[in-house]
């Protein structure tokens, strides 16, 4: 073997060499402090019910939320975001449900408060598991109209501040949301209480399982290109959270995740707020699926983690929260 006669003198293989090493120079680093777990309750008593699209996850009714919720608890996850599953007798064309004092989610936020007062609860706001027409908003002659939904918006944001929510999580895309919202709650005394705005939410194909989940995709009359954004669009989402944190968001979220790195990035590098990701549904569905036919490898769910890291994410919303928490807290 011929052996060179110059040598680099700069080797960056020797800050890679060691396990010791690797761990003194690394740039990002995953904590249980950056999980936010998602969790879907449906209607009725002893439920647990499987999700066919989402291998590993169910559906908890009410009296079995505590199953999933003292998991996160003793792991150490900081937040858990609610999605309910309406029964179709309770939804209709203008989802009032959603301001129903004794749905799903109202019942849900304060069973968790009552037994787990130290973990942090988080709530969607968005009509679309209530409507019949699927959609997140108000709908007229095939248009969501934007002032008028934005008015019931503000009432759940409301109730569900009311019942002990303290993340409120605008997920509906319509334009000054956030601003109404944060008056509202300032005007009834929940000042403390904080908006997490879904700012920069694609009109995506990586939905489909979620759908599944809380019963909306075979309702959904459509798409939703018209009020969530486009995904040859990054610029956009820059003006979307500009907006955002001038009405009153105190983070701001990117959904999907993977797909849309560069736009957390873009993100991060602009303003001075912290950046949330969600690794929706079809992106859960597509990593455990494609890698080890439903079994969870922990490894390449650490590396898609890593790269919302790198992006800037201070938290990511997962699906995989509950293995990755264990892992991690086994780990150290």
């Amino acid at each position: 073997m011929k052996v060179l006669s110059k040598y680099p003198e700069l080797r960056l293989r020797r800050n890679r060499k060691y396990s010791w090493t690797r761990r003194l120079v690394e740039e990002n680093n995953l904590t249980v402090n950056d999980l936010i777990l998602p969790i879907f309750i449906t209607e009725g008593k002893s439920k647990i019910e499987p999700i066919k699209s989402m291998p590993n996850i169910s559906r908890y009714s009410i009296d079995q939320l505590n199953r999933v919720v003292n998991k996160a608890s003793k792991l150490g996850i900081p937040l858990v975001a609610i999605f309910p599953h309406t029964s179709s007798k309770k939804k209709n064309f203008n989802g009032s449900e959603a301001l129903n004092e004794n749905n799903l989610v109202c019942k849900a936020i304060k069973k968790i408060k009552k037994n787990y007062p130290d973990i942090g609860v988080m709530t969607d706001v968005a009509l679309d598991p209530y409507t019949s027409h699927g959609h997140d908003g108000l709908l007229k002659k095939n248009e969501i109209l934007n002032d008028e939904t934005i008015e019931i918006l503000s009432k759940q944001s409301l109730l569900q501040a009311s019942m002990g929510s303290d993340i409120i999580a605008p997920s509906d895309m319509m334009d000054g949301r956030v601003g109404v919202i944060r008056k509202t709650l300032d005007k009834n005394n929940f000042k403390n209480v904080q908006i997490l705005s879904y700012s920069s939410k694609y009109a995506s194909n990586f939905y489909g399982p979620f759908r599944d989940a809380i019963g909306s995709r075979k309702k959904l009359k459509g798409d939703k290109k018209s009020y969530q954004m486009d995904y040859r669009n990054s610029n956009e989402a820059i003006r979307e959270v500009a907006l955002d944190i001038k009405e009153g968001a105190d983070f701001v979220m990117v959904k999907p995740g993977l797909p849309y790195l560069d736009v957390i990035q873009k993100i991060k590098q602009n303003f001075n707020i912290p950046v949330f990701a969600y690794q929706v549904s079809g992106e859960y569905s597509m990593i455990i699926n494609s890698i080890n036919k439903g079994i969870i490898n922990d490894d390449a769910v650490i590396e898609s983690m890593m790269s919302f890291k790198r992006s800037g994410a201070s938290a990511i919303v997962t699906y995989f929260a509950l293995n990755l928490a264990s892992k991690i807290k086994k780990d150290l």
